[in-house]
């Protein structure tokens, strides 16, 4: 198989995520932006890409589902990563010298309690496992938060583990490919609309899946670009596109909501 990319460094919980989905002898590319995993998957420098969707705690992320509904690429699977969050050093430093702790803002967001009990200065870095490949790089005298994974690839030293202030933080990923996968019996499928300026219109669209027992397990609104105070409505859902019901509810609301685009089906990680 050829390379899945993913964003961020060697040992970032979105290579932990691809090794979970496609096992540990997957090839990896690592690629510095959510946009560039996109753009390796369409010009297929990558047979495959993933990319964070959501966490249990802070939420969507947003540029994933903007990118989803510019390009071309389908969900096709779909994984749940623990985030345990460890605070790195290089070997030979003591959690009392340190002053400083670099990471992505989102994982200093979820340690902000412990960082704050140590009195540590907060900087943001790109990326979680970045933040521990720039210790061993400069040498630095500072600290880390990433992952107990990222630390063995960069020989770092952990000095605490499990630091999150919310010990059930989980992180879900999407799998892109060019192409839609086949039923498997325990599917969901994602897809995006507009919805018509009338009353009830949403009630509506939401309708047409209750009325066919479809199970809806996430809407989001988000706004459509240029056009302000108007929204797209991004909805998941069990069931493949291939099955009749599914497959019926979608026709109609194709007729009756202002845009719909299916993102994808793909087999449920729960």
């Amino acid at each position: 198989m050829s390379a899945v990319s993913f964003q961020g460094e060697r040992g970032a919980y979105s290579e932990e995520a691809a090794t979970m989905f496609f096992g540990r002898s997957v090839v990896t590319k690592p690629c510095r932006t959510v946009k560039e995993v996109f753009q390796s998957v369409e010009e297929k420098s990558a047979e495959y890409g993933i990319v964070p969707a959501e966490n249990s705690l802070e939420g969507s992320i947003n540029q994933t589902y903007d990118l989803l509904l510019e390009t071309s690429l389908k969900i096709c699977g779909e994984v749940k990563v623990r985030v345990r969050h460890c605070l790195l050093a290089i070997p030979g430093t003591n959690i009392e010298e340190l002053r400083v702790v670099y990471s992505h803002p989102q994982a200093l967001a979820q340690c902000a309690s412990f960082l704050q009990k140590l009195g540590l200065e907060t900087i943001p870095a790109y990326d979680t496992a970045g933040s521990a490949k720039m210790l061993i790089d400069k040498q630095l005298k500072a600290g880390a938060i990433a992952s107990e994974r990222a630390a063995d690839i960069y020989g770092l030293k952990v000095l605490r583990k499990g630091i999150e202030d919310f010990p059930e933080n989980f992180t879900r990923f999407f799998v892109l490919g060019r192409t839609d996968v086949s039923p498997t019996g325990k599917d969901r499928t994602s897809i995006v609309f507009a919805t018509t300026h009338t009353p009830g219109s949403l009630h509506g669209a939401l309708g047409e899946l209750a009325s066919r027992q479809i199970n809806l397990t996430k809407i989001e609104s988000r706004p459509i670009r240029g056009t302000p105070w108007e929204y797209n409505f991004f909805v998941d859902f069990e069931g493949h596109q291939n099955d009749s019901k599914v497959s019926e509810a979608i026709n109609v609301l194709r007729n009756s909501t202002a845009m719909l685009k299916i993102l994808g089906s793909y087999p449920r990680a729960d």
